[in-house]
């Protein structure tokens, strides 16, 4: 009793007592104190992308942040077990990153619009229709997908990565992502089609954002800031005051002080921000990613009691090959 006594305590400092947990809070701590106790004795560390819940987040995870930061982080941990609690692209990367270690995603839900939006057999399509242009694939994809790819980049570094790209070659291959390929060239000063050859995936969690709701937030919260993912279409982009991933974002929201803060994203990013700034003011104004919460401190718990059917592989021809595109992004990205 005295250790969930404690966990208790951990988990109100944090401030999940307040906001954002689903039932009462000694229920979740009784559930975290497991899975934290569980985790050490089989030397597994925890992966928390941003856009899970906070009870996750803050309550689990080991290494948190966007999809850049978690595959870096994967890099460097002792750990035998990664638990990836984002979608099955990031376990993947993380298995590519770390062929000798169990990798597991609590979820047979955890898929992606974006990653099931392309295949290898289209890339390889793509470049006999463009031959000579590299690839350069955002990671939300397969690990087939990124073993047809030059180079890897997330929403956090694409720009820095492109720009590198057009040092040395006038046309890229810019997959899967539009919206993002599209908002990439206006900043770089390209032009779809000619300079930048796009595919035709979206985010379904981004791809719905209603620019025309951002006149109305502005008028009714004067000194209203507007920040909106990569992923967003084009017309809200245009009408947002900062574009970025979410790494960007949180560091924006961090550094600056607005009257309020509109956060054009997955609602998991919203809640991290609020319990990370409780003094600012935050606008509700997303969608919630059904693959993302297809994950739970259920779903962690019954993995870590019985791992084995949930375990992520990759074949070792494709990893060696999409490891090459993932190092390449670290290189450039430096």
């Amino acid at each position: 009793m005295d250790a969930l006594n404690e966990e208790i305590k951990r988990l109100t400092a944090l401030g999940l007592h307040r906001r954002c947990v689903e039932g009462d809070i000694a229920r979740v701590a009784g559930l975290t104190l497991e899975i934290n106790t569980l985790k050490k004795q089989k030397n597994a560390v925890i992966c928390a992308h941003v856009y899970q819940t906070p009870d996750i987040i803050l309550g689990i995870g080991d290494l948190v942040g966007d999809s850049y930061k978690l595959a870096d982080d994967c890099r460097k941990t002792a750990a035998d077990i990664i638990v990836f609690c984002g979608v099955h692209f990031m376990a993947e990367t993380a298995k590519i990153l770390n062929p000798s270690k169990k990798v597991y995603v609590p979820s047979k839900n955890a898929g992606c619009s974006l990653s099931e939006a392309i295949t290898g057999e289209d890339v390889r399509k793509l470049k006999a229709e463009h031959p000579g242009l590299p690839v350069v694939t955002y990671i939300n994809t397969s690990a087939e997908v990124k073993a047809e790819s030059d180079c890897i980049v997330t929403s956090a570094n694409a720009e820095k990565i492109l720009r590198k790209m057009y040092e040395k070659h006038d046309k890229v291959i810019f997959i899967p992502d539009r919206f993002m390929g599209t908002n990439l060239a206006k900043v770089l000063g390209k032009t779809p089609g000619k300079d930048i050859i796009l595919w035709n995936g979206t985010c379904i969690v981004h791809e719905h954002l209603n620019p025309d709701l951002i006149k109305i937030y502005r008028q009714k919260y004067p000194g209203l800031v507007a920040l909106a993912h990569a992923e967003c279409p084009s017309d809200l982009i245009a009408a947002v005051d900062f574009m970025g991933g979410t790494g960007d974002m949180m560091r924006y929201v961090e550094n600056t002080n607005a009257a309020a803060y509109l956060l054009l994203t997955e609602c998991g990013f919203g809640e991290l921000a609020k319990l990370k700034f409780p003094e600012k003011n935050f606008i509700a104004m997303c969608r919630l990613c059904p693959y993302m919460k297809s994950i739970t401190l259920e779903s962690v718990l019954t993995l870590l009691k019985d791992p084995n059917p949930e375990e992520v592989t990759v074949p070792a021809d494709i990893a060696i090959r999409a490891k090459r595109s993932i190092d390449k992004m670290f290189e450039l990205a430096a």
